[in-house]
């Protein structure tokens, strides 16, 4: 890569364009959870059904980026750019229109396919537009945009969200992509390939592979783990529909990869090169990556659920609960840029997933149901200062590992792991906290025998959900329990949602420290070293000969 002091400095207004396209999306994914509690009073619906439309928007990002990046190389990343940036702000005018969650869920699922393809141009755009040092520091502040982005969507989305309602939060993501959209005209032209084929078969058998992942993990409550509950659509054997769904999406995603290594084999162009993951730093990168997003998006949704469901409090609690780890998430991805001199990409990852871990055990004994405790918000510190670094770390050394050629299958990669990630992540929180609280519900009930079998059955703990205790007591004013058994009844739903929290906080430390694998695999050179990777042109044997009778077929 050339050096900055070889090559003539190119304007920055390129870069606030993509800076502020990755603030649009990130925004828009940290403006939901924020106005969760407001979206739940005004359509009458559970949060689980507003959760849903976070899941859309990650589905359709991970299911379509790998056909966006295609997409963008045959039509031309600027033009297809303004395309989808228009498509993101008819998004925000749905949600800020929508009359039933309905329409909030199809909102979402316009921008999530519009980011399947404004992902991967980010990356080839800076590409385009940037060499030497410039190209380092544009790709570093992508990191920083997404955390400065949640930072702004709990502190403006939410004072919006409280004194003035949950739809001008909406009205932020029209104005982002106007501001977007004319700033995009200071890209350099860069022209499409009509001779790129999009492998139509490949990209089936991946959208499937993901709709069913994130389908059957996110109904893995709602359908049952293993066997099918009565709520389920439907069975086989008495089998959950969820775990199949999971099993099918599996299957899918391995035979993605037997097609694309077969269709590289016979020298075609496959819909996503594999030589990114041509290396085990690589694929190490992909697997911290989900990981870190996953653990990110269960925090972003867990929060808010207490803070809003739980307690009843408004946004802007919720934005001052929170505020501890945006704002360390965003500080910490632009200062750990600094480290990178002096410290590896491995021992940084380790390092992180080390404090991540701690943190969430940490949180898992100190937490209540008051987020603003000084142990409690120390632990979010800590936990932010783990995310911040390992987000900017592990797209780093994917980018850098890869030659500018690859530059929309590096951004198609990072776009499936995050968002599927994203998706997966806050539907597993869901699934997992209404789970320990069904449980813990149906023991705590055992232990009050003040609650007999009569009196059990007005209160309406059987269709587990989290519910604030006014809520409940509402709801118990019209049985016929008396004022013993609504406190027991109280007492149940408090207790049981704390012991749920606190193993849900312990379940996922446990799988922030299994990260701590993938981690010690990241690659130990530090900038200024060239690192072992595709970047080398050390390709693998079977993508190193495709390519090469590619070449010879095109020559």
């Amino acid at each position: 890569m050339a050096d900055s002091s070889t090559t003539a400095r190119a304007s920055w207004a390129p870069m606030i364009a993509l800076f502020l396209a990755q603030i649009l999306m990130s925004y828009n994914v940290s403006a939901l959870p924020v106005t969760l509690g407001g979206m739940v009073d005004e359509f009458g619906v559970p949060p689980t059904d507003v959760s849903t439309a976070i899941v859309i928007y990650g589905l359709a990002v991970a299911a379509l980026v790998m056909v966006g990046a295609k997409v963008g190389q045959r039509v031309g990343w600027v033009l297809i750019f303004r395309i989808v940036i228009a498509l993101f702000a008819a998004s925000g005018l749905l949600m800020i229109f929508a009359p039933v969650v309905g329409w909030v869920i199809a909102a979402q699922a316009i921008a999530g396919a519009s980011a399947a393809i404004i992902v991967p141009s980010l990356v080839a755009l800076i590409a385009e537009n940037y060499q030497g040092r410039q190209q380092e520091t544009a790709i570093g502040s992508l990191g920083s945009a997404r955390a400065l982005a949640g930072v702004t969507a709990f502190l403006l989305g939410g004072t919006l969200a409280t004194f003035v309602g949950w739809r001008p939060v909406f009205a932020v993501v029209v104005l982002v992509a106007v501001a977007v959209f004319i700033l995009s005209f200071k890209f350099v032209s860069v022209k499409g390939n009509p001779a790129i084929h999009i492998d139509v078969v490949a990209a089936v058998i991946i959208g499937l592979g993901i709709i069913a992942l994130t389908l059957g993990v996110n109904n893995l409550n709602a359908w049952g783990i293993l066997q099918a509950r009565d709520s389920a659509p439907f069975d086989i054997f008495g089998l959950s529909p969820a775990l199949l769904l999971i099993i099918v999406g599996v299957v899918l995603v391995q035979l993605f990869f037997l097609w694309t290594r077969r269709r590289t084999r016979q020298g075609k162009v496959p819909l996503v090169s594999l030589s990114v993951f041509g290396s085990s730093r690589e694929r190490a990168a992909v697997y911290a990556m989900f990981i870190v997003v996953a653990l990110e998006a269960a925090l972003n949704f867990t929060v808010p659920l207490y803070i809003q469901i739980v307690q009843g409090r408004t946004p802007v609690d919720t934005s001052l609960a929170m505020l501890p780890f945006n704002l360390t998430v965003f500080v910490t991805a632009i200062i750990v840029v600094r480290f990178y001199r002096r410290f590896s990409p491995r021992v940084i990852g380790t390092f992180s997933f080390g404090l991540t871990t701690i943190a969430l055990i940490w949180l898992s004994f100190v937490v209540t149901n008051n987020w603003e405790t000084l142990p409690t918000i120390l632990g979010l510190f800590v936990f932010g200062v783990g995310q911040g670094a390992l987000v900017t770390l592990v797209f780093n050394v994917l980018v850098t590992a890869s030659p500018k050629e690859l530059a929309g299958d590096v951004g198609s990669v990072r776009g499936t792991t995050q968002n599927l990630a994203s998706a997966v992540g806050t539907a597993v929180a869901g699934a997992l906290l209404v789970g320990l609280l069904a449980g813990n519900i149906t023991a705590a009930l055992a232990a009050h025998p003040e609650l007999p079998d009569e009196a059990v059955a007005q209160v309406p703990l059987d269709s587990v959900n989290f519910v604030s205790n006014d809520r409940l007591r509402d709801v118990l004013a019209g049985t016929d329990l008396d004022q013993t058994q609504v406190d027991a009844a109280v007492e149940v739903n408090e207790q049981s949602r704390l012991s749920a929290l606190r193993l849900g906080l312990l379940i996922l430390a446990g799988v922030s420290a299994i990260a701590i694998v993938p981690a010690s695999r990241l690659p130990k050179f530090k900038p200024g070293e060239v690192p072992e990777s595709v970047a080398t042109g050390d390709l693998p044997d079977e993508i190193a000969a495709a390519e090469k009778s590619l070449a010879a077929d095109e020559s």
